[in-house]
């Protein structure tokens, strides 16, 4: 990362952040790619999400399991954890959050490739799993592909 790079990011590193109270897509930061001419996968795994229910506003509790690959741009983490806490007094339902999510992320980082999924914990006694992908034109296959995997198997995704 570029002196410039570090100076232009404003929450890592930051001890005064203030934590959101509601959704905010403006908190997420980016940084330059060191191998943009190298396919590679990056994963963020947030094992404490959290959303309320758009209709009770009882809290909602999930993993969100984020997978790119990027082009010339990638999300900084910190900002990205600031970004998922944000959802906390959210009301949105499960199948939303996850393209939401999926939409601000490819609107920030124009990535080849990616993927997010939801692992809600049950309610009602149903456990809602929700997959989103987008794969830009040389990726579009492969993103059929990975919904396809979903479709067949998503308990071993």
């Amino acid at each position: 990362m570029t002196r410039e790079e570090e100076q232009s990011l404003t929450l890592l590193g930051n001890r005064g952040v203030k934590y959101p109270t509601d959704y905010d897509a403006s908190l997420l930061e980016t940084f330059e790619n060191r191998h943009p001419g190298r396919e590679y996968v990056v994963t963020f795994i947030c094992p404490e999400f959290t959303t309320l229910c758009p209709i009770t506003s009882q809290p909602d509790f999930g993993k969100i399991i984020i997978r790119y690959i990027p082009r010339e741009r990638m999300v900084e983490s910190k900002s990205l954890k600031l970004y998922l806490f944000s959802f906390r007094n959210h009301g949105d339902f499960h199948e939303d959050v996850v393209n939401v999510i999926m939409n601000d992320l490819v609107a920030l980082m124009d990535p080849r490739y990616i993927e997010v999924q939801g692992l809600f914990m049950p309610r009602g006694g149903i456990s809602i799993y929700p997959f989103a992908n987008w794969g830009d034109d040389e990726h579009r296959q492969m993103a059929a592909d990975r919904r396809l995997q979903m479709l067949s198997y998503p308990e071993n995704i």
